[in-house]
């Protein structure tokens, strides 16, 4: 497979503890300086040292006590579980607002898409399933730590064997689409993506406005990616927004096309803004549901535009057993179509969940970072027919805690288990690491440098949500000028462009806050 470009279109484009818990980015090397990791896989319902779930009102990470923030739960829950998550696409969308003079609005920002946009140091797992690291760091505050449990699936080898892919793009072709950044860029992505797919892969082409039609039946690409091209090359805007009809005629279209043994996936390129025709991702959801729960079929979508509906794609993304992207330029084209290629494709993990315990005797309080709408209850954790969350190869997953311990404690501080299925037989695995008192570094700020990335990107989250009373600051929050400094320094020791960018969009904010 040659090297990826982008081709121009010939035609334009935060719980008390009782006395007594994208896709996206790929790791580079590996500090386990701080954590450990327990390897073993369970068979459905095994324990292996990690304790059952305790009976309880689903999580419950959401209550409300004495006058606490409302992200605080009472007692005597010491668990958190959620669902995987690979979405970036909030912190793609809030960099372009910065950009362009404006902060995002709080309600767009979710934390954990903003620290999974950065790549980690995790230890990855030499087949298929999941290597489990957790470490942490002293803020200084009043007890409280930061934790981080990483996730990272193997490796992903865009020369290697994978199935072929088979997949269907819906194309948004509505009026608004015209302005420039989006159709003209969903049509660069598009033909930067055919370039890159193999010739045993198929593609078909869907396209919307106040109706949906199929421009390109399921074609395979060898010897017909000109054929594609051609009808990428085609698309214009046209009129109003049926996103609802797009993506039923997408999913008739996959079907239609499925190929068995392959990777069957529908990919929504759109700015969301739908204004026609069913626009609850519910109901959408549901007419399409046979597709995906008897196929298989996921759903990637591709956000553009200035003007961007974030919470119906953030929804039907993750409702719809897939994630979320945001590309604004030619450079988050090439990074999500070409670099992250084989995550958006092939699939290591369905109905991934993770559950976090936190020990009684060390732990006073904790609150998970984001994951808001990716909640569980503790006792669904091993039942497999609660959804997920799917991933990719290639993949890290990053869940940060804001932890206060007891004072004068030390000893087992958490142990966090991740519970997957293979996406072929849909057998259960498990896998755990754990974290002791004594290996919390001692401050946030002498960490390894991918976790002060993590922190530094929390913390920009956490400043972007101010206002928002429903989230309790983050301890130890520095200033936006700190993080801008520190931003900076950890751009240099890290050498990574992505790093450069937060430091530039973190000074952009600051500038707005005068």
């Amino acid at each position: 497979m040659g090297t990826c470009r982008t081709r121009r279109p010939r035609g334009a484009l935060l719980v008390l503890v009782a006395t007594g818990l994208l896709l996206t980015g790929c790791g580079a090397g590996n500090d386990r300086s701080m954590g450990s990791s327990d390897r073993s896989n369970h068979s459905n319902g095994a324990n292996g040292g990690f304790p059952a779930p305790a009976p309880s009102s689903g999580g419950g990470e959401q209550g409300q006590d004495d006058g606490e923030a409302r992200d605080i739960a009472p007692a005597p829950d010491y668990l958190s579980t959620f669902a995987l998550d690979v979405d970036t696409a909030s912190y793609g969308y809030a960099r372009r607002s910065l950009a362009e003079g404006r902060r995002p609005d709080p309600s767009t920002v979710r934390p954990e898409e903003f620290v999974n946009s950065f790549r980690q140091d995790y230890e990855r797992p030499d087949g298929n399933g999941f290597s489990v690291t957790v470490d942490g760091a002293r803020t200084g505050e009043d007890g409280w730590s930061l934790v981080r449990v990483g996730l990272a699936t193997r490796a992903a080898d865009p020369d290697g064997e994978r199935p072929p892919a088979a997949l269907t793009f819906v194309i948004d072709v509505s009026g608004s689409m015209e302005e420039p950044g989006r159709l003209d860029l969903a049509q660069e992505s598009l033909g930067a993506m055919t370039d890159q797919l193999r010739d045993d892969d198929s593609v078909a082409l869907v396209t919307f406005s106040d109706e949906a039609r199929t421009v390109l039946p399921m074609t395979r690409l060898g010897g017909h990616r000109d054929r594609v091209h051609r009808a990428v090359d085609r698309l214009r805007a046209q009129e109003s927004t049926n996103l609802g009809a797009g993506l039923r005629t997408g999913y008739a279209t996959a079907v239609e096309g499925l190929r068995k043994g392959a990777t069957n996936r529908v990919v929504l390129i759109s700015d969301a803004l739908a204004n026609n025709g069913d626009t609850d991702p519910d109901s959408i959801l549901e007419r399409i549901s046979t597709a995906r729960r008897e196929h298989g079929i996921t759903l990637f979508g591709v956000g553009v535009g200035s003007e961007y509906g974030d919470a119906l794609m953030e929804s039907l993304a993750d409702k719809g057993d897939g994630h979320t992207v945001y590309v604004s330029n030619e450079d988050d084209a090439r990074k999500v179509f070409c670099d992250q290629l084989p995550q958006n494709i092939d699939l290591t993990a369905r109905d991934a969940k993770a559950q976090v315990a936190f020990d009684p005797r060390t732990v006073a309080a904790f609150r998970l970072v984001g994951y808001d709408d990716r909640r569980v209850a503790d006792d669904d954790f091993r039942d497999d027919r609660v959804d997920g969350g799917e991933v990719g190869p290639g993949h890290t997953v990053t869940a940060l805690y804001a932890v206060r311990l007891k004072h004068g404690t030390g000893g087992h501080l958490a142990t966090a288990t991740v519970r997957w299925l293979d996406p072929a037989t849909r057998a259960p695995h498990e896998e755990s690491g754990q974290l002791e008192t004594d290996s919390l570094a001692r401050s946030v700020w002498s960490a390894s440098p991918r976790f002060q990335v993590t922190a530094t990107a929390a913390y920009f989250a956490d400043a972007l949500r101010k206002g928002d009373d429903r989230w309790s600051p983050l301890p130890g929050a520095p200033s936006l000028g700190e993080l801008r400094r520190r931003s900076a320094r950890l751009a240099s020791a890290t050498e990574d462009a992505d790093v450069r960018q937060l430091g530039e969009s973190i000074a952009a904010a600051a500038r707005l806050d005068g």
